[in-house]
C-alpha cells in the first residue's frame, strides 16, 4: 500500500472531505491520509462532536473494499490496534493503555482517542483523533492527553508512525483474516468475566464481558447465564 498524507489548516470534517471525493467520482487511492491542524465538525461515534485541540491528531484515510476481504466492520479492530501499538511504544508503562469496544483507546480507563469508520460505495473511510497534546473537556466523560505521561508526540511524526502501522495491520488482516486480530485486539483490552453497562438507545444492559464474535459484536453473559449479542452502544466499564 502506497501512503500519502496531505495535511490542510482547517476544515469542517476530515471524513467529510473524503467521502465527498469519491461521491464526486474522484481517483482516492487507498492509503490517503487526509489530516488537519483545526476541525470545526469534527465528528465521533453515533453522531457526537469530536472535539480538538492545537497540536492532537485529527486525520482520515480511505480503504478500498476488496470481495475477499474479512467483514468490514471488523476494520474498527484493526484500526484500533494500528492505534494501540503506535502509542503503547511512546509510553513508560504500557499497562496504563488499554482498549475498549468497539473502538475506543484508554489511557488510565480515560478516553484517549476515537476512531470513526463509515461505508461509502466501494470504500471505507476510517477517521481518528487523538489527544496527543491535551484533552478538550467532554461533559461526563473522563478525557486524558498523552502528554499527561509525558512530552507530547510531534502531529506530523505520529501521523508518519500511525498510517505506516495501519497500513500493516491492514495487510494481515486481508492475509490471515480476523481471528488473530481479535486475539490481539483482546489481550489488550478489558478482561472476560468484567462487568460491563451497555447503554443501548434509552435502556441500559449489564453483564459480563464474554468476548467478541466474528464479526466484531460484544458478547455479553447476562445474569441468566445467556449470551447477548451487541452490535451497537456505549460501553461502561464498572471497575
Amino acid at each position: 500500500m502506497r501512503i500519502a498524507i496531505e495535511t490542510v489548516s482547517e476544515t469542517g470534517s476530515t471524513n467529510a472531505d473524503l467521502a465527498q471525493r469519491i461521491a464526486q467520482g474522484g481517483v482516492v487511492p487507498e492509503g490517503t491520509w487526509l489530516i488537519t491542524d483545526k476541525q470545526t465538525a469534527g465528528r465521533g461515534r453515533q453522531g457526537r462532536q469530536w472535539l480538538d485541540a492545537p497540536g492532537n491528531f485529527m486525520g482520515s484515510t480511505v480503504v478500498a473494499i476488496r470481495d475477499q476481504d474479512p467483514p468490514i466492520p471488523t476494520l474498527s479492530f484493526v484500526a484500533a490496534l494500528a492505534l494501540y501499538e503506535t502509542v503503547v511504544h511512546r509510553l513508560s508503562s504500557p499497562q496504563d493503555l488499554m482498549l475498549k469496544w468497539p473502538n475506543d483507546v484508554l489511557l488510565d480507563k480515560a478516553k484517549l482517542a476515537g476512531i470513526l469508520l463509515e461505508r461509502h460505495g466501494d470504500c471505507a473511510i476510517i477517521g481518528i483523533g487523538v489527544n496527543l497534546a491535551a484533552a478538550p473537556l467532554v461533559q461526563g466523560r473522563e478525557v486524558l492527553a498523552l502528554s499527561a505521561k509525558g512530552p507530547a508526540p510531534q502531529r506530523d511524526a505520529f501521523a508518519n508512525d500511525l498510517a505506516a502501522q495501519l497500513a500493516t495491520e491492514i495487510a494481515r488482516w486481508r492475509e490471515t483474516g480476523f481471528d488473530p486480530i481479535r486475539n490481539r485486539w483482546l489481550a489488550a483490552s478489558h478482561c472476560v468475566g468484567e462487568q460491563l453497562s451497555v447503554h443501548e438507545g434509552e435502556g441500559i444492559t449489564t453483564g459480563t464481558f464474554d468476548g467478541i464474535a466474528e464479526d466484531g459484536a460484544l458478547q455479553l453473559r447476562l445474569a441468566d447465564g445467556a449470551i447477548r449479542a451487541i452490535r451497537a452502544g456505549d460501553v461502561m466499564l464498572e471497575s
